[in-house]
Order: structure tokens, then sequence, then C-alpha cells
């Protein structure tokens, strides 16, 4: 009987969007045997400062990589927004399934929307990405810094803490907690981090069984997108302490790109797009990206 064991972060999202994908999996080979592994990383261990301060996103992949590399796992569900633009030798991204929808939920429970809030209103967030985005429309709010799972987040705004959140909205969905949005921000208000709505699964690249269990749910559109946003990230050298989105999508037969970057601050902004003919494949996608990237960093 076939047997795989899969590696994930115990966040409540984490375990819900890592279950669902070996539900999926489980399903397009009966008979497969999963086992758990459930990880401690350091981004989970240190919730008392921002990320830039500790080293950025890396931090809630880089034990499980090592589980990944030293074989106490098979493969790994991430969050595509969590995952550096360039892995660890030996290891490779085999399955990117269907993306949930890529943008920022805001949590307003008093005032509902962003043009609602008063001036001076507290809106917590623990992206810079977010943080430039919400001041480029209301410099007037007091964006702070707020970090947490999502239940954690969700009990400080309804307890009054701030008046407003921002989260992922793929995060709700996964978690059966849309219904607690109360705007999603259009994508020109706040373009998505890299990768964001979209689940990494990552393993060994030699293990051929692996690789071809999980391409069964490879999507390939949302891997072409994925990439081109990955090359716009590995262009520009981004981690935690940069703010930077990058957004990809599909309309008929082209792709447009688009992205920014900025100084931690929010200043000296750069915003960039690009539209082409729909890449032959994440190589020519990630190219796309490394491209538009390079003429940001040139500008």
């Amino acid at each position: 009987m076939p047997q795989t064991v899969y590696a994930t972060r115990r966040s409540a999202l984490a375990l819900a969007q890592c279950r669902a994908f070996v539900a999926r999996l489980t399903a397009s080979e009966p008979g497969l045997v999963t086992e758990e592994l459930q990880v401690v990383t350091s981004g989970d261990r240190i919730v008392d400062r921002p990320l830039a301060d500790i080293g950025g996103k890396g931090l809630f992949v880089k034990e499980i990589e090592e589980a990944l590399l030293d074989r106490r796992a098979d493969f790994a569900v991430h969050s595509i927004k969590d995952v550096p633009g360039e892995l660890p030798p030996g290891l490779t991204l085999a399955c990117i399934p269907a993306r949930e929808d890529a943008r920022d939920a805001l949590i307003a429970p008093r005032h509902r929307t962003l043009d609602a809030l008063p001036p001076g209103a507290r809106v917590g967030t623990s992206s810079l990405r977010r943080m430039v985005a919400l001041k480029a429309r209301r410099p007037d709010l007091d964006v702070v810094p707020l970090r947490g799972n999502v239940d954690t987040r969700l009990r400080k705004v309804d307890a009054g803490e701030c008046d407003a959140i921002v989260l992922a909205r793929a995060g709700l969905v996964r978690l059966g907690l849309a219904d607690r949005t109360t705007e999603l921000l259009s994508t020109e208000v706040s373009l998505p981090a890299v990768g964001q709505g979209a689940l990494g699964v990552e393993c060994r690249a030699d293990d051929a069984g692996t690789l071809a269990r999980l391409a069964h749910l490879h999507d390939p559109e949302t891997a072409v997108c994925v990439a081109a946003e990955r090359g716009v990230l590995v262009a520009l050298g981004g981690d935690c302490r940069t703010p930077l989105g990058a957004h990809a999508d599909r309309a008929g037969g082209s792709m447009r790109l688009r992205a920014f970057v900025a100084r931690p601050d929010g200043a000296g902004r750069r915003d960039a797009e690009t539209v082409v003919a729909w890449p032959a494949d994440e190589a020519a996608a990630r190219e796309v990206g490394l491209a538009l990237g390079r003429s940001m960093r040139g500008a």
C-alpha cells in the first residue's frame, strides 16, 4: 500500500489548507496512506516582533524544508507568498494547485469600508506591502504592526484594539471565515503579494514517485502566473523588508503582469506593468517576471 508523509505548520490556516490538499490527493490516488508531520517554524515561535526584524518570511518554511531534505517528510504544502524566490538546492515546487482569490480583505466591523474609516483610524497589518498600499489610498490612517494568527487578529479587531485589519481573502475562505470580510480591496488599491492565494507543494527534486503523485493536482495556468510573479521577486531581491507586490492574470491569449516596489517607509515607489502573449511554460513566465523586475530595479 503506498504511503507518504507531509509536513505542515501547526497554525489553523496551515492545517486547513494542507489537509484540504491532502484530501484531494488521496481522492486522486485511492489507497494512499498519509501521515502528518507538524513542524513549528521560527516564524511561528517569534510573534512579538515584526517579520522584517527577524529575517523575513523564509522563517515560515526553513524548518519544514529541513524536514524534506533529511527525509522526515516527502512533501510540504506552503502558502506561496511565504516561500522565498530561490529554493534550497535539492528542493522543487512540484505542484501549484488552482489559485484561490488573490485579493486582500478588509475587516472593519464598525465602519465596513476603507473609505468610511475616520481620519486617524487604526488599521493593523503585519505586511509592509499592505502598509504602503493603505497609506497611498488613505495617508490619514494610523497603520500599525499586527502579528498573530488569523483568529488572534480577528479577536483584536473585535475587541477594538484596531478599527480595521487587512488579511488575505484566500486564508479567510480556507478557514470558513469569508463572511468576516467587510470589503474586498481591488488589486488597483492593494496589489497582492507574490503568489497570494496560491499554494506551493514542495518536495525533493529527485523524488520521482512524489513528483508523479503531485502532478495530478498541478494547475498550469496558476503555475504560469505564479512563476511570473516570483520572477519579479527574484529580480528585485524582495523579502519582508521590501514592500513589494506582483500579480499576473490571464486575459484571453495574453498575460498581464503588474508590480510595485518601494522603500520600507513607502517612499520611492515604482510601479510597472507589462502585457505579453501567454507564456508557453513556467520558465518563459519567469523570464517575463525577471525582465519586469529588472526594469524596475534599473529605474
